[in-house]
């Protein structure tokens, strides 16, 4: 790809983001290619459907999650970056639902070709274990279990900033050494 072409595309998907977030799934296509400052058939020569759009922002959602993961690993403090990251994915899951919902809709898997981010969160899981932030009896399962369960809870019941914060730090205190019921 071109690397007007590959400019374009990051601009259209942030655009779609954004468009995505205030308008939900009646977004305009006009409007999309508006504030990406590109014309409609631009984004059509790329994602020649809304799905494909919708399935290009998941993949790239999915790959800044990935990228994400790879910074933190090398971070001074294993326990921040851990618990960074599970924010950033509860943060991150609220739009992205609207568009897998939009997608499972339309029959389309919304994880094909992206990224398997299981292996990053396990790397920073025992990152922060081994410098003592995280319980070691907590094992990946336990890990997804608590992740999906704390994302579910942010969409459907829409939280704000303030309640996200409020249960995310019940959710890390019950992560930590020294928890009631730790082994």
């Amino acid at each position: 790809m071109r690397a007007d072409a590959q400019r374009n595309r990051a601009r259209v998907l942030e655009a779609a983001e954004v468009v995505l977030a205030r308008d939900g799934l009646s977004a305009s296509m006009r409007e999309i290619a508006e504030l990406a400052g590109v014309g409609v058939g631009t984004i059509y020569r790329q994602f020649p459907t809304k799905e494909a759009l919708y399935q290009a922002i998941v993949v790239d959602r999915m790959q800044r999650l990935a990228e994400r993961a790879g910074e933190l690993a090398a971070a001074a403090d294993p326990g921040v970056a851990f618990f960074d990251y599970f924010t950033t994915i509860v943060e991150d899951s609220t739009v992205k639902k609207v568009l897998v919902d939009a997608l499972a809709a339309a029959g389309i898997d919304a994880k094909a070709g992206a990224p398997d981010i299981k292996g990053p969160i396990e790397g920073l899981l025992v990152r922060a274990q081994g410098a003592g932030a995280v319980r070691g009896d907590v094992g990946m399962e336990e890990l997804l279990a608590l992740l999906s369960a704390t994302c579910l809870a942010a969409q459907h019941n829409n939280w704000n900033a303030d309640l996200r914060t409020r249960t995310l730090t019940v959710v890390f205190d019950g992560l930590r050494p020294g928890a009631a019921g730790a082994r």
